[in-house]
């Protein structure tokens, strides 16, 4: 009867997952909670299948980014969106030495600050061959974050005064995950709602070279560096995308697939871990992604003030 349930259960959040019911963060936590009930009935299966949706979705989201607005986008903001992104990851990177953190956890948790949240994350991870339990923890404590953003972000932004224009442009740069970014924008106003979609989509571009750094960091010694494929048709689609070469309602429904599929694969993620890993993983993912985005969060807002 407990594996019929287990079942029932596994297959009832996929098909909400599918049909867009749910969130990437709810989907994490379903997945967390079907671990401490049951036993899994589809383990290895689900785990040799996270990779590769992951690497689907992540080509499917590229057919939603229009090349030239996004480049144009991307100008605007460059100075800022550079800054804080070379800052943020080379302080990732010392931050995690000095805690000694695992080297795969801490790349991950800096990817999804620096960049774009989940989506960083879901496209570095099989780059970097990272586990499920690493991603479990990395996009945990990023979903987390995004939603404290939520709240604080608008409270700050009235203390401190920050016009629509400059609150756009703090949360397109300092939240991670685009749902928070449109969140706290749209608390703020319809000027900083605009301004935070269309830096963030931007943002998103920073996808290509962090994989290309991901690459060379964890090359191991003798071996030679191959570029992810899914990360060139992600590129494919976003021209695809770009020159119209397919219809919209068809670049739309791939978008909307991905998206769903990402979802699913994080309910997936989420079934593979387990409460002793997260004992054994301990407080220190925590302390660095909150501590580092705390620094992303204070670097962009003071780029945004004086410069």
């Amino acid at each position: 009867m407990r594996i019929l349930l287990s079942k029932i259960y596994f297959f009832t959040v996929i098909a909400l997952a599918l049909s867009g019911y749910i969130s990437s963060p709810i989907a994490l936590t379903l997945g967390f909670v079907f671990t401490l009930f049951f036993k899994h009935p589809f383990l290895e299966k689900s785990q040799k299948s996270i990779h590769f949706l992951l690497k689907i979705a992540v080509v499917g989201l590229g057919f939603g980014m229009a090349l030239v607005e996004t480049i144009k986008t991307s100008i605007s903001s460059f100075g800022l969106t550079l800054f804080c992104v070379i800052l943020t990851v080379s302080f990732g990177l010392l931050l995690s030495r000095y805690l000694k953190l695992d080297k795969t956890l801490g790349h991950l948790i800096t990817s999804g600050t620096s960049i774009c949240g989940g989506s960083a994350i879901a496209a570095i991870s099989p780059i970097i061959k990272a586990d499920t339990k690493t991603i479990t923890m990395a996009l945990g404590v990023v979903f987390f974050l995004n939603a404290v953003a939520l709240i604080v972000f608008p409270y700050f932004g009235h203390l401190i005064g920050l016009n629509q224009h400059q609150f756009g442009l703090w949360c397109a740069v300092a939240i991670h995950d685009t749902s928070s970014v449109v969140g706290a924008a749209l608390s703020y106003g319809e000027e900083a709602l605009n301004i935070a979609t269309t830096v963030k989509l931007s943002r998103t571009l920073w996808i290509i070279p962090m994989s290309i750094v991901s690459m060379l960091l964890f090359k191991n010694s003798g071996q030679k560096i191959k570029f992810p494929l899914f990360i060139a048709l992600f590129i494919a689609a976003i021209f695809v995308h770009s020159a119209n070469l397919l219809p919209e309602p068809i670049t739309h429904t791939f978008v909307t697939i991905s998206k769903h599929l990402l979802v699913v694969t994080l309910f997936l993620v989420g079934t593979t871990m387990s409460i002793s890993d997260l004992k054994t993983t301990g407080w220190k993912p925590i302390i660095f992604a909150t501590t580092l985005w705390i620094f992303v969060s204070v670097i962009s807002l003071f780029y945004i003030l004086y410069f």
